[in-house]
């Protein structure tokens, strides 16, 4: 008899945020469970979210995402969920006995950059932490990139 393969599905991006990448430098990448309602899931897999303004911090010993908006569920009527309503996010304690101090340093921050299905179909929440970049930083950042593109287009011109 032959095997069954099973074909994994690929993650599915839910929303991404863009800005991160600009006004922050990502140190580390972290991947966190979320808690959420089942008109957030149902919301989620319709519409979207928004992590645009989010951010994550640390409140005793639990990781909380703040400011993320998941749009409000078009047929949960009563029993809907508050759009930027505080989340909980999971981690191991090993993992959070490593972030705490580094947080807790001047300078960094928590900072959402991508909430996506895995290939089991939860939703999961991939979290940076990141110091913030200066203007100077930026401007550079943008320098780095524009001459790059001289580049690659100087050499598709040969």
């Amino acid at each position: 008899m032959a095997k069954k393969t099973t074909k994994k599905k690929p993650e599915s991006s839910v929303c991404q945020n863009k800005k991160a990448g600009f006004r922050y430098e990502i140190l580390e990448k972290i991947e966190c469970g979320m808690v959420l309602l089942g008109t957030e899931i149902k919301s989620l897999r319709d519409q979207g979210a928004s992590l645009d303004e989010s951010y994550a911090q640390i409140r005793g010993d639990e990781l909380w995402l703040v400011d993320c908006h998941i749009p409000a569920y078009k047929f949960g009527h009563t029993t809907n969920h508050e759009p930027r309503r505080r989340r909980k996010l999971l981690l191991h304690k090993q993992q959070m006995s490593k972030l705490k101090p580094r947080v807790e340093q001047r300078g960094q921050t928590l900072v959402p950059l991508r909430i996506y299905y895995n290939e089991r179909g939860i939703a999961k929440i991939t979290i940076a932490l990141a110091s913030g970049k200066k203007h100077a930083d930026k401007r550079q950042d943008a320098r780095k990139k524009q001459h790059q593109r001289d580049m690659e287009r100087a050499m598709r011109g040969r």
